[in-house]
């Protein structure tokens, strides 16, 4: 049985691959995920999961699959990351507001045995209805927004802003299992 690691705090991302059954180990990737600026490209959101894989990878002895991944909200071109204080928050949240955006995670794998390396994105639209002021304000007076790519949860209380998701829900709330499921099977 080959083991694997998934290389990320992520509560949200523990729960969905447990879900599916998966036996995993959790080592966090201490990579710094900074981006130089918030223009989006696949390259650059592949190059962030590839790299946490790859920070894992170099810190463990024995043989692995590691699963790293990078969540990003893209709105007309830019990157939305974790808002860094509650006007920042507020401020994406207004922005999403009555607007279609992609929820875009890249998932890198490697297996350290074989060297093997694979990296895939998948990205879901969502579409938020207009949003109250007095909803917003509410919003980012509880602690949901603050550690969420785009100050959001899909699937806490943000949920009543969302009129329409097309791809995959689980892809929104931190990595597709699906996703991740294929990949496994091509890389042991």
């Amino acid at each position: 049985m080959t083991k694997i690691i998934l290389a990320s705090a992520s509560p949200r991302r523990k729960e969905l691959l447990s879900k599916i059954g998966l036996e995993f180990e959790v080592i966090p990737s201490n990579y710094d995920e900074k981006i130089q600026d918030n223009i989006f490209t696949y390259e650059k959101i592949e190059t962030l999961a590839k790299n946490k894989a790859i920070d894992v990878a170099q810190r463990i002895t024995e043989p692995a699959v590691i699963i790293a991944a990078d969540t990003v909200v893209v709105l007309d071109g830019k990157i939305l990351g974790k808002p860094h204080s509650k006007q920042d928050a507020e401020e994406m949240i207004k922005s999403l507001s009555g607007k279609t955006h992609e929820v875009i995670t890249s998932i890198a794998m490697i297996n350290t045995k074989t060297g093997k390396t694979l990296v895939k994105s998948t990205s879901t639209e969502v579409t938020f209805r207009k949003i109250e002021p007095e909803e917003i304000e509410a919003y980012i007076n509880t602690d949901e927004p603050y550690d969420k790519a785009g100050a959001y949860a899909a699937q806490g209380l943000a949920a009543i802003f969302i009129e329409k998701i097309n791809g995959c829900f689980n892809n929104v709330v931190g990595i597709s299992v699906f996703e991740v499921n294929r990949m496994l099977k091509e890389i042991i």
